[in-house]
Formats: C-alpha cells, structure tokens, sequence
C-alpha cells in the first residue's frame, strides 16, 4: 500500500514512531536499529513500510524501516511459516541484516533463537531451511569482524564462519574441520590445510 512515509517525527517510543505527514500521525511499529536512525521528534524522518494484516483478528499494522535492506529481510522472515511480524521485528532489533545471512548460511539456529525473543530453536531451524537458498548468495565478505565472530559463538562455530567468510560452504568448512581440536585458530588453520 505506502512504500515509505515522510513527514515530521511526531512521537518515537521503544517499539513504534508517530509520523505526521497531511496532517495524518501514521504510528509505525518499528526495529530498534531504526528507530535509532530516526532523528529527535519535531525533526524530518522517513521509513520504507510494510502493512501488516493479521487476518485472524482483522488488525492493520504498520511496520518501518530506516533502509530497504531491512524492509527486505523483515519480509522473507515473515514469509517463514509460524513466524509473525512481531517475532521478524525483534529479531532485526537484535541481529543486524548481514549476522542474520551469516547465521542463515552457517546453519547457526542456536545463535537465531538466543537472540530473538519468541523464536525458539525449531522455529530457528525452520527459519534457516526456508531461507537458506535466498542466501546462499549473500556477499559477507564486508561483514565487520565483530559479527563474524560473536563473543558468545564456541570454537567450532567461529572456525565454520571463518571459512564460509572465505567462501566456502559450510558443508565444506565442516568437512576440513572435522577433528580439528584446539582454538578457534587453530581450527582455522587446520581446516585451510585440508581445503587447498
């Protein structure tokens, strides 16, 4: 229906922001990230939206985003089967769109279901299976180092990231990690010398 909506930032809480264009306070439910980007109230602001229809209760939301890039991957989440527009707006207020496709092409549901509120691990899986193939062309190679390799991530999972970094497949990085022991290092190493 409105593929973005400009106006006055009228009101910004912690989950929506009030926009006022043509005398009309639109209240958009948003992401953290972008209700951070939207500026102080009184200011210009602009989300790309989405309108969402639950249909078992009639109910219209309104849903914003700061980029494109986030409006994209609010959409494929809800695409998922058993996954609602409040779950697809909480995981992108805490995974930002690229640890997301690096999550989705590692196979990493734990990652996916720790970091989400009312994602638990199946719906995680699910998630990753129905999406998978949408990334397996996802360029990580800018990806900032700190969302490779996440503090909470084990040993085993930094050094499959690594490699899919590297592009291989993750298939592939498990294959030359396989009985490697040691440090996320050292893992990597021996999983490079299985795979040149």
């Amino acid at each position: 229906m409105f593929h973005y909506i400009e106006g006055k930032l009228a009101l910004k809480t912690d989950s929506f922001a009030v926009i006022e264009t043509g005398g009309i306070g639109y209240r958009i439910y948003s992401t953290r990230p972008s209700l951070e980007a939207l500026g102080e109230i009184g200011s210009k602001a602009k989300l790309y939206t989405y309108l969402n229809i639950k249909t078992t209760s009639d109910i219209l939301s309104l849903y914003g985003f700061a980029t494109q890039e986030e409006k994209n991957i609010f959409e494929m989440v809800l695409g998922v089967s058993g996954i609602g527009a409040k779950t697809a707006a909480n995981l992108l207020s805490n995974i930002s769109p690229s640890k997301f496709a690096l999550s989705v092409v590692t196979d990493d549901a734990q990652y996916l279901a720790k970091n989400t509120p009312g994602l638990g691990p199946k719906g995680a899986k699910r998630l990753i299976l129905e999406l998978k193939d949408k990334f397996k062309d996802a360029d990580i190679s800018d990806m900032p180092a700190e969302e490779i390799f996440s503090p909470e991530m084990d040993d085993d999972n930094e050094a499959v990231s690594a490699l899919v970094v590297l592009g291989y497949s993750p298939e592939e990085a498990r294959r030359a990690l396989k009985g490697a022991t040691g440090s996320a290092e050292e893992m990597i190493k021996y999983g490079l010398k299985n795979l040149l």
